[in-house]
């Protein structure tokens, strides 16, 4: 191990605060991205219109937050700070979401979820792309940053393995417990999962200040007032200048617009639109919906980690094109597996076998193609920009792929051919009332892989123009 992390160049505390704030972060991320949709059809309504409002909205603020904060990173030359203050505030802002339970009325809880996101994405924002990723830039070099990408992107998936079983077993299993606050009783089983995960965070960043170190070659750069620094990075002139870095920002663009039609609605199709899923856990004498759809998602992901692994060797050599086309075609074979388990009259455990290995190459794609593009597009920062540059790097990453994707999404499942129609029913003081909605269909997944096959235009125009820059 300790000869690993020489020829990383990294100390081991270095790579301690690596892997906790990492983590951390990517846990704190599984709970946005996939629980607070499950979130609103559990305890508001079977409604895509909510889950739409709140990605879009949320992803909005996550990247005026990189840019507004990134700015300021940049000038007074730290990262610790914004590591410390943003992934305290996250896990607060966490802890808080779980109120909304509480609060009466389909259209005051609707409001306060996205409100409440849109908060908490922005103190995310702050310690985790503005604070951790341009640290991790900073400490890493060209010759290490496919070990270090390695390792980043393996933890968005050790955390979605991690977060989807335990918090499916969280949720499940505080659904006995129930608790009176502002005159409203309910269950505690995700009251209790945003709470454990947000003083989970908090603890993180008070560790992870302690611990880490600013890079020595880390400088401010006041050059100019703050308005203009702010400004500097929507001069896209920068990027018709580099037009290698509009290529890779455009592949993170088209690619996630396609993945974020799909992924929040991920573990709701399994929960709600298709019944076998529901069939497999009445078989397993009722372990918890929602760990068994955690549990198909963790499963498909776990097999996924040693190709990744792999992968980390090619772009210490600088292979990002052939990884690239890989993961895509990857990503586009798992989503035709998991349409075509939907068409199937399969059951039982030979569902939940195909549904595994759709998930397991989706995973393969997501994984290879994210630490790709993570490795390439830090190679391509300006060096007196890196923070500010990430919120460049989630317009195109977060920002555009969140609110078109999930529009797209939306349109898919509200569709009564495309989407499932459903009416759920939910408890409350005065009894259990029923509210109609729809559920994502297997057709979602077919939609997503065409949109994905898009991914291949700026990948090929990537390459091309690194050609040009190696003659």
């Amino acid at each position: 191990m300790e000869e690993k992390l020489e020829k990383a160049g990294l100390g081991y505390k270095t790579w301690i605060v690596i892997w906790l704030a990492g983590m951390a972060g990517q846990l704190a991320w599984v709970i946005e991205n996939s629980f607070f949709n499950t979130f609103v059809y559990a305890k508001i309504a079977p409604n895509p219109d909510i889950i739409t409002w709140m990605v879009a909205c949320s992803a909005i603020v996550s990247t005026l937050a990189t840019f507004l904060m990134g700015t300021i990173s940049d000038r007074i030359g730290k990262r610790r700070f914004l590591i410390l203050l943003g992934y305290v505030m996250w896990g607060v802002t966490t802890i808080l979401f779980g109120f909304v339970q509480f609060f009466e009325g389909i259209a005051l809880m609707s409001v306060m979820v996205v409100v409440f996101d849109c908060v908490m994405s922005f103190f995310g924002s702050m310690g985790n792309d503005c604070g951790f990723n341009a640290w991790s830039t900073d400490i890493s070099t060209p010759e290490n940053r496919g070990s270090l990408a390695t390792a980043l992107s393996v933890q968005p998936v050790i955390a979605t393995i991690v977060g989807t079983v335990v918090f499916g077993i969280i949720i499940d299993g505080f659904k006995g417990l129930s608790i009176n606050i502002f005159g409203t009783t309910q269950v505690l089983d995700y009251f209790m999962l945003f709470t454990i995960v947000g003083v989970l965070v908090i603890i993180v960043g008070i560790i992870s200040f302690f611990l880490m170190k600013e890079s020595p070659t880390l400088i401010p750069h006041r050059e100019q007032a703050f308005v203009k620094d702010l400004k500097k990075p929507f001069n896209f002139k920068l990027l018709k200048e580099n037009k290698l870095l509009l290529w890779v920002l455009l592949i993170f663009t088209s690619f996630f617009i396609a993945f974020n039609v799909f992924f929040p609605h991920l573990l709701n199709y399994f929960i709600y639109g298709c019944p076998g899923v529901a069939d497999f856990n009445k078989q397993l004498g009722d372990l918890g919906i929602t760990t068994v759809a955690g549990a198909i998602e963790a499963i498909g992901m776990l097999l996924a980690v040693p190709l990744v692994v792999i992968s980390g060797k090619f772009l210490n050599k600088q292979k990002f094109v052939p990884i690239l086309l890989i993961a895509v075609s990857s990503t586009i074979v798992g989503l035709l597996f998991l349409f075509f388990t939907g068409l199937s009259e399969v059951g039982g455990i030979g569902l939940i076998i195909l549904l595994i290995i759709g998930s397991f190459f989706v995973g393969v794609g997501y994984m290879g193609l994210f630490q790709a593009l993570m490795t390439w597009v830090k190679n391509l920062f300006p060096e007196d920009m890196r923070s500010q540059f990430e919120g460049i790097r989630m317009i195109f990453y977060v920002c555009i792929p969140m609110f078109l994707g999930t529009l797209i999404g939306n349109l898919i499942i509200k569709n009564d051919v495309l989407g499932q129609p459903i009416s759920l029913p939910y408890e409350t003081d005065h009894g259990p009332i029923f509210v109609d909605g729809y559920a994502p269909k297997y057709w979602i997944f077919l939609i997503a892989a065409g949109l994905c096959l898009l991914t291949f235009i700026p990948i090929m125009l990537a390459h091309k123009e690194s050609k040009k820059k190696e003659a």
